[in-house]
């Protein structure tokens, strides 16, 4: 079987080293100039984390990342508005807000796969059917074909927006800049968000004496001002914010500083094409909310491969890949835009009510929604 897996982020490396483990080699093509280590915090839930342990490198993954005693959410002056005890989630589903820097993660996947397996420098424009399967068209004027083709090249997939037209990203109505950061000294086993009527700021604590944060502001999409702000900026945007917030920006150098608008995309009627599939951000990008975008990545990957092992049929396995994860990749995407826009609200008497409530939501509550997205059974 000659595959071709478009995109080599964690989608497409976890695809691939999943085919391995059936006894499928496919080779990876990726727009990089190499497969080299890039980006900034990441999110592996209990599902994640299960997946892996079916390609049996949880613990190689486990190894370089960071398991928090919980998850808090705070108002912007610091007071407690709901919290996670990731202890006792961990027991029940698996482990639980595990954090790694996304170089570190990018580098586990690569040392998997032989280095004849992975080709950078290939930026795919485009596909062709042909009798003998489908020609990639890559950016540099090259073409291959291959038997069946994995798209999982991300949100802005050109063979996705081929496939199907109308499928545009669509802006989530804020936008995010993040860092990794030196550790000034502070001390934290948990990981936390503060929301507030200026916007929202989350940080949590990586391996070597490293801080991951983020901070998302309501603006227009592509805004210049926007783009202008520099850690200066955002430090007197939240200068109003609890401590140790308005620090994570003073300890923050202009070069650490990566700032992207937020898209996802609206749920996909299909997956499956002849001889195509669609993993990942290319099928199914979600807003970062949740956690989720890598997390069901790494689903696909082991879905895609246990059912490809069936009976090594691409298309009937592509089939039902499709019709086991449209459904829960689509409430991935819907939950996590709904709660970016209760996260993200500016109206006063809004938050006064999403705050009340969410202290008084009762654990079941909250346990119920996690169990939703952690419960994932192979």
């Amino acid at each position: 079987m000659n595959l071709g897996i478009i995109g080599g982020g964690i989608a497409g490396l976890s695809t691939a080293i999943a085919l391995q483990r059936i006894g499928v080699q496919a080779k990876v093509f990726d727009a990089a100039p190499k497969f080299e280590p890039l980006g900034a915090g990441l999110a592996l839930a209990a599902n994640a984390i299960k997946g892996f342990q079916q390609m049996g490198i949880a613990e190689e993954v486990m190894a370089e990342g960071n398991c928090l005693d919980g998850f808090h959410i705070f108002d912007d002056q610091g007071r407690l508005i709901n919290r996670t005890d990731s202890r006792a989630m961990s027991e029940k589903y698996g482990l639980d807000n595990f954090v790694i820097h996304r170089a570190d993660l990018h580098k586990v996947l690569v040392r998997q796969l032989p280095a004849s397996a992975l080709h950078p420098n290939r930026r795919a424009l485009g596909t062709t059917a042909t009798e003998k399967g489908v020609t990639v068209h890559f950016q540099q004027g090259e073409s291959q074909t291959f038997d069946h083709v994995l798209v999982a090249d991300g949100i802005h997939s050109a063979i996705r927006q081929q496939l199907v037209p109308k499928a545009v990203p669509r802006y989530a109505g804020y936008t995010c800049w993040r860092a990794i950061i030196e550790n000034p000294g502070l001390e934290s086993l948990y990981a936390s968000e503060t929301w507030g009527k200026a916007g929202r700021v989350g940080w949590t604590p990586l391996q070597g004496n490293k801080i991951y944060w983020f901070a998302c502001i309501n603006a227009p999409q592509n805004s210049a001002a926007m783009k202008a702000m520099g850690v200066e900026e955002l430090y007197q945007h939240f200068s109003q914010y609890h401590a140790p917030i308005p620090d994570l920006f003073r300890h923050t150098k202009p070069d650490q500083l990566l700032w992207h608008d937020l898209y996802d995309l609206a749920p996909l009627p299909q997956y499956a094409f002849q001889d195509i599939l669609l993993l990942g951000d290319a099928g199914h990008a979600t807003t970062p909310n949740m956690g989720q975008g890598a997390c069901q990545a790494v689903e696909d990957a082991v879905v895609f491969a246990l059912e490809l092992q069936k009976d090594y049929d691409f298309n009937q396995a592509a089939q039902r890949f499709e019709k086991i994860r449209r459904p829960r990749t689509h409430w991935i995407t819907r939950q996590s835009r709904l709660l970016g826009q209760v996260a993200q609200s500016q109206n006063p008497v809004f938050i006064q009510l999403r705050n009340f409530g969410l202290r008084h939501l009762p654990t079941w509550v909250n346990e119920k929604q996690l169990e939703k997205v952690y419960a994932v059974d192979f």
